[in-house]
């Protein structure tokens, strides 16, 4: 009679849980089978269970991180203005999680084709926050699509500032800085008229 093979040790997830462990406290680039065995406490071994290259555990953290971005932007939406609310919480993300914020905006990308792509993580949250723009303010597309850019480019540089540990700020000072640069692209469009 032949044996059943020994069930895995650990489940996938909570492999791609120990990497993403890894990835929040040294960044991506010290996930390796060494360090996310000494989180699971075991060899190396129960890795390759699921995954047959480490490429392939990394682009799993990428996606988990993504989730865990996402649950920052749904707060934000259910915020009240909705542009500005994913704007602070794109912000607390990157002060919480400045690794996984490194991971997701602060990687070399060689393919980069413009904006839309540097946008790409945000996926429809981009079309929401131009349509709130559009809505709210009464602006053309073309317009809405111009301060959001300007916008995002500014919220950006403030994530890489405090991903970095360069600057910290609380969730006011965050809105203030925001609500500044959102008005004073307002005043811009305004005087286009």
């Amino acid at each position: 009679m032949i044996g059943l093979p020994p069930k895995p040790k650990f489940t996938k997830d909570e492999i791609t849980n120990a990497a993403l462990t890894v990835a929040r406290e040294k960044g991506i680039g010290a996930v390796s089978a060494r360090e996310v065995a000494v989180v699971l406490g075991t060899s190396t071994r129960p890795i390759f269970t699921y995954y047959h290259t480490m490429d392939e555990l990394k682009k799993e953290v990428r996606l988990f991180a993504e989730n865990i971005f996402r649950q920052y932007v749904e707060k934000g939406l259910a915020m009240e203005p909705p542009f500005l609310g994913v704007g602070v919480q794109y912000l607390q993300f990157a002060q919480d999680e400045p690794k996984l914020y490194q991971l997701l905006f602060m990687q070399e990308n060689a393919g980069a084709a413009g904006f839309s792509g540097m946008v790409r993580i945000l996926g429809s949250t981009a079309d929401t926050c131009m349509k709130a723009i559009r809505q709210d303010y009464g602006l053309e597309p073309g317009e809405a699509r111009m301060l959001f850019e300007n916008v995002w480019i500014y919220t950006f540089g403030v994530g890489a500032l405090c991903a970095t540990n360069t600057c910290r700020f609380s969730p006011e000072e965050l809105g203030q800085m925001l609500t500044t640069e959102f008005q004073a692209m307002m005043t811009l469009l305004r005087s286009r008229q």
